[in-house]
This record gives structure tokens, sequence and C-alpha cells, in this order.
């Protein structure tokens, strides 16, 4: 058997995993859901803001809404660490996935707390340099994924997964 070829045994594995997808609505969110093929074969919580398209493109996922506005806002970035505590606790994700923005911080703190591998997919629309959440999640990012060969310079140990929109 070649390393192409489907085995029904990889179907259990992949649906057996916990994968936390956290990001912000709009084209962040639009980003993750581009990813669909590989999602939809695993067990995934969604956290994101209410929002009309937050809330229409994950429709039928089960999905957990948090606290916005997340820029300069101290208070939600407290109650957004105090949903991810309860969330992760819930949850028990395999891995963190994130394209940003603000909300995946605490996620990928207390992720990396908790040994849960994280991974930060930079935006495809940032090529000259590196978005504050990225930049603020770095420590905390296990695999960090970009969509431009340009933007590897910005994050060195980094692999390219191509233009996700």
């Amino acid at each position: 058997m070649t390393t192409t070829e489907h085995r029904p045994a990889d179907d259990a594995v992949a649906s057996s995993i916990r994968v936390l997808m956290v990001c912000s609505s709009g084209g962040h969110l639009a980003q993750l859901m581009t990813l669909k093929p590989w999602w939809s074969q695993r067990d995934v919580c969604w956290v994101t803001f209410p929002t009309e398209d937050g809330k229409s493109l994950l429709a039928g996922q089960r999905a957990v809404y948090a606290y916005h506005p997340t820029t300069r806002n101290l208070k939600n970035l407290l109650r957004n660490s105090l949903l991810a505590v309860r969330v992760l606790r819930r949850e028990r994700p395999d891995v963190i996935v994130t394209t940003g923005a603000g909300v995946a911080l605490p996620f990928f703190v207390l992720g990396k707390l908790a040994r849960i591998p994280t991974v930060y997919i930079e935006v495809f629309d940032r090529i000259d340099h590196p978005t504050l959440t990225a930049r603020l999640c770095r420590p905390f990012t296990s695999r960090m994924l970009v969509q431009w060969e340009e933007q590897q310079r910005l994050y060195s140990g980094s692999a390219v997964v191509g233009r996700l929109l």
C-alpha cells in the first residue's frame, strides 16, 4: 500500500482528534473555513464572536461565542481568559488552531500551560510585517504556518501552507 492510498483506520484516528478552532469572525473565520476538508473529519469546537457571519458560517457546528471587542479591552481579555479555562476543561482539545486575532491569545497562553499543541496560521494579507496577535501568540505557538513564502522571513521555523483564500 502506498502512502497516498486511503486506509479506513485513518478515518478512525482523524475523527478521534479533538480540535479547537479559535478566531475572530470575518476574514479570520473565512480562512479557517477553507480548511473544511481537514477539520470536517475531526471532532471540532469553534470559538469566535457572535456576529452574523460567525453564526451563519458555523450553523450546525459546535460553537462557543467569545466576548468582543478584544482590541485594547482588558475587561474582555479577562472574560475571554475565563472562557478559555472553561472551554479547555470541557473540550480537552488535542490541538488549538487559529488565524487570529486577539481572541486567540488567552487560548494559546492557557493551551501552552496545559501542554496542548498550538498552530498559528498567519493571515494572508500581512506579507510585510507580522500581525500583533501573531507577535503576542508566538511564544505560545507550537507550529507557525504562513501563507506566503515572503512571510517566512518574519517567522523563523515557519512552514508555508499556501493561500487559504
